[in-house]
């Protein structure tokens, strides 16, 4: 590959955080180039879809975060824009229909985004490089193989310590005592990174240590949410497993001296460990306050939801932990810096136990603004009625964030870019949504609403005597999102917002239709009532200043709700010493009432669409019939949204 190429490679808009990556940016790019013209070949076309389809499945981008040639230079051969023959003829014909079916969604959406926001750009460098410096000579087959190499830049370029590949074992270890949040997420998400990276094994341990507080509602939903997460595990176990062998190595341990039994009372016991105060019931102190009188087993009379109420004392987290992870074949335990100080007495029970040491590796917590991450504090707005359940929209758990209409692979995105660095960073949830809005806008349908008790009615003196239909398509860069059936009538629905814009004889431009001159505008008491106009359609929709979405007025329209949401709390971040019943935010929800197009009756629970000149929203609530609304939930673009306050 020539330097030139590689000048190409590195400047165009790439958005790379250092430039240690670079090297390796440029390395991706060159295979990928080499790989390209798979896409020409008849043979291979389909394999190529196939691989390049399952490759975007959590990616916006071939390479890094940006658009780079190698994405230009696939799109080229599959937009037939480098084969000029009959045969890329008939290849263009094929993609087309390829593009049209549901068999590669994740490279159908690459390339409609790509294709949507970078066309004419993209046309004029294919033009004036591609073209002329035959990018992509032959295969490159080593690429299927790097798949998942660690110089991905949307993962952590790191290592763990010792790590061999093919002896690596890790353990995602949530406690069932509520739904997995976007914390666990990153956490979840770096074991399966590092499992795939040394081909590795990754257990799935439930530490169901404290009866009190977990359910087997809980466990069906992490495996729920893991799934969403798109991890593949090789086993699911549970710390009760192992009840029988840590009951045997408690009283082992007390027999060789090495632990004893306590009746201090808990307030004492926290009170006199921080102190650095012995206790009566033993003989040593050590330095570290994680090794003063640590806690093994604590009494618990509430039944467990596996095993009953077969005992009466539990083992405590930072006893079985290390026990289990030594037991299970881990190798290297993935934990949250806020852990650090308790390693040496995860290192201390291990060595008292006689088992193999397991490397500890640490990453920062994902800490977000706004937000509380306590499955605590969550389980109180629960409790007390402030949310739905789990599930609401307004809580950072995986479900309630993809209710809300946040994409899977927009979250994996995000977690991934942060790594496992050990920085401590209080992110912004903008930035996730942004990168969210970069995955929906190209193929979400458009749809047109007003609002309910803000409308003006626009009479259209030569509008047509009887309503007639157009089909339309709903996204008009994305064939895939299909059509819909738009009504066209003398009698139309405009914003207030809109009409209030509106001078006497102004020409405004009808989205869709064309061009109205306004004849009369109507008040009472101070509040426009109607508008009277006339359709301009030769009219140019360059000169008007205001575009409008209007809706024919017509029985037909659908009545959505449309819902937004602001945070639980009013504080950005709350200090240690804060409570954050002090900072609840008053106003959480706000639903306003609309109407909508008729088409709004075929939309599913789950599915994105934008709003036209409202932003984008979730169905919550599908159209039953006409009395009950439609619930639309409001999608954060990444945009400061205002207070609902």
């Amino acid at each position: 590959m020539s330097s030139s190429i590689t000048f190409y490679i590195v400047t165009y808009n790439c958005d790379f955080q250092n430039s240690e990556s670079l090297l390796s940016i440029n390395l991706q790019v060159v295979e990928w180039l080499e790989y390209a013209p798979m896409f020409l070949s008849g043979s291979e076309f389909e394999n190529a879809c196939s691989f390049v389809d399952c490759y975007l499945t959590s990616r916006t981008f071939l390479v890094g975060h940006g658009l780079t040639i190698a994405d230009i230079a696939v799109w080229s051969n599959l937009a037939g824009k480098l084969d000029w023959t009959k045969m890329g003829e008939s290849k263009r014909q094929r993609w087309e229909s390829l593009r049209k079916s549901k068999k590669y969604q994740n490279l159908v959406r690459w390339f409609n985004s790509i294709d949507a926001e970078h066309r004419h750009t993209l046309s004029e460098i294919v033009a004036a490089y591609v073209g002329k410096r035959g990018i992509g000579k032959s295969p490159a087959p080593s690429l299927k193989e790097k798949v998942h190499d660690s110089k991905d830049p949307l993962a952590p370029e790191v290592d763990l310590p010792g790590a061999k590949v093919g002896q690596v074992c890790v353990r995602f270890a949530p406690e069932p005592s509520g739904y997995l949040h976007i914390g666990h997420a990153k956490a979840a998400l770096l074991n399966k990174y590092f499992a795939e990276r040394y081909q590795g094994r990754l257990i799935v341990r439930f530490d169901d240590t404290n009866p009190s507080k977990e359910s087997n509602e809980f466990v069906e939903n992490l495996l729920k949410d893991i799934e969403t997460l798109g991890i593949k595990y090789d086993a699911v176990t549970y710390t009760s497993d192992y009840f029988p062998k840590l009951m045997e190595m408690a009283e082992s341990l007390i027999k060789q001296g090495k632990a004893y039994i306590d009746d201090t009372p808990k307030e004492q016991m926290r009170k006199e460990r921080m102190d650095g105060i012995e206790s009566k019931c033993r003989n040593n102190a050590d330095p570290n306050k994680s090794l003063r009188d640590p806690v093994y087993y604590r009494c618990n009379t509430d039944p467990h939801h596996r095993v009953g109420s077969k005992y009466k004392v539990y083992p405590t987290y930072d006893f079985a932990c290390p026990f289990v992870d030594a037991l299970e074949g881990v190798t290297h335990a993935l934990r949250s810096s806020e852990y650090h100080d308790r390693n040496a007495q995860y290192y201390r029970i291990l060595q008292d136990m006689g088992l193999r040491r397991v490397e500890i590796y640490e990453f920062s917590r994902l800490n977000m603004v706004y937000t509380l991450l306590s499955k605590r504090k969550l389980l109180w707005f629960v409790q007390n009625k402030k949310v739905e359940d789990w599930t609401d929209p307004r809580f950072p758990t995986v479900q309630g964030i993809v209710r809300r209409g946040l994409k899977v692979e927009a979250l994996i995105q995000f977690i991934l870019q942060q790594g496992a660095s050990k920085n401590l960073n209080l992110m912004e949830w903008d930035k996730l949504w942004t990168i969210n809005k970069k995955i929906i806008d190209p193929v979400c349908a458009r749809h047109t609403a007003v609002l309910k008790d803000q409308r003006v009615i626009f009479t259209l003196i030569n509008g047509p005597e009887k309503p007639f239909v157009r089909i339309l398509p709903r996204h008009k860069k994305c064939e895939a999102a299909r059509k819909k059936a738009t009504t066209f009538a003398n009698r139309i629905w405009l914003d207030y917002a809109d009409a209030s814009a509106i001078s006497k004889g102004e020409e405004v431009t009808l989205m869709d239709w064309g061009n109205a001159i306004i004849k009369e505008i109507k008040m009472e008491n101070g509040v426009i009532i109607e508008l009277v106009g006339e359709l301009h359609l030769e009219g140019s929709v360059k000169t008007t200043k205001l575009k409008t979405t209007w809706l024919a007025d017509i029985e037909e329209l659908v009545p959505p709700s449309l819902v937004e949401f602001d945070y639980l709390i009013s504080k950005k971040k709350l200090k240690e010493d804060e409570d954050f019943l002090d900072n609840l935010n008053p106003c959480t929800r706000r639903e306003t009432p609309a109407l909508g197009d008729a088409n709004m009756r075929n939309l599913k629970r789950g599915e994105i669409i934008q709003l036209e000149r409202k932003g984008y929203y979730r169905c919550d609530a599908p159209f039953i019939r006409s009395s009950k609304p439609v619930v639309l939930f409001a999608i954060p673009d990444g945009r400061q949204q205002a207070s609902l306050n």
